[in-house]
């Protein structure tokens, strides 16, 4: 890290559910707290009542943070994106980190991603490459690349997220001037917010290294085809098209993609995923 710039603080925002894994959910909180360049705060959004052993957890690390984790607990369920929204409004800095309950931080992501924000001061909105892993065995799967350039990531956008999610960092104040995170979506509400800070005008950038390792688990292979993640990948893009930001075969092609996904067998979708998409 080059000595003579200087880093703008930070909050990192997160949201855990009832049926998280505590063990991955340590990991993801100690991968924080390990970071180079420390966030001054840790907005994490309890998505309803939570397990004992999660609970355990967030005291444990409450204590740990020193009064930098500060938690915020939804009476009940809210999903994704009300969890999202409810930590946006909470988060006191410009710079947001978005960051998942089961996946890692290598050490240097948010030295490498602050600094480059205070190299570029007019870019709203930056990713980084993701190392897919089995969580089972800890055996790499893939890197996950994404376009690195404004241009490209906004022609990339019309058909396929730009950004691996979990690697976000963005301004609050952009994030709020297009009304944060859809919660009338069910899912892929992450890909529309993309679209819409793109479609709003703001400069984006992806670092072309690793600094996330993102856990691929049956489920998470499972949750990729079912019905409902069909019916909602296509929503989103039909949400897109008709914004205008993507033309009829932006929405189309990826769409026949999405559904040949759903239809096949299981086997085939986890060996397409896993051997192909992502290299």
């Amino acid at each position: 890290m080059d000595n003579n710039i200087v880093l703008k603080p930070y909050s990192v925002l997160m949201s855990v559910y009832a049926g998280e894994n505590p063990a991955f959910f340590e990991e993801s909180l100690e991968s924080l707290y390990v970071q180079t360049y420390p966030a001054d705060e840790i907005v994490l959004v309890c998505d309803g009542k939570l397990t004992e052993e999660l609970d355990k957890l967030i005291a444990l690390y409450e204590e740990k943070f020193s009064g930098r984790l500060k938690v915020h607990r939804l009476k009940e369920h809210g999903g994704t994106a009300k969890c999202a929204n409810t930590g946006l409004a909470l988060c006191k800095n410009e710079y947001i980190m978005k960051m998942d309950s089961d996946d890692i931080c290598l050490p240097e992501r948010a030295a490498i991603q602050m600094e480059y924000l205070a190299q570029h001061p007019d870019i709203s909105i930056i990713g980084c490459f993701i190392r897919e892993f089995d969580s089972d065995s800890g055996e790499e799967i893939a890197v996950r690349k994404t376009p690195v350039a404004n241009d490209e990531i906004r022609t990339f956008a019309k058909r396929r997220a730009p950004f691996n999610n979990q690697t976000l960092v963005y301004k609050k104040s952009v994030a709020q001037k297009i009304g944060g995170y859809s919660e009338e979506l069910e899912r892929c509400e992450d890909y529309d917010f993309m679209v819409r800070m793109l479609a709003d005008g703001a400069l984006a950038a992806n670092i072309p290294q690793v600094l996330v390792l993102y856990r691929v688990t049956p489920e998470n292979l499972k949750r990729r085809r079912n019905l409902k993640n069909t019916k909602s990948f296509i929503a989103v893009r039909k949400k897109i098209y008709k914004s205008g930001y993507s033309s009829f075969f932006d929405f189309l092609i990826p769409c026949i993609g999405q559904i040949l996904l759903f239809i096949v067998p299981g086997f085939v979708t986890g060996f397409i995923y896993k051997k192909l998409l992502r290299k």
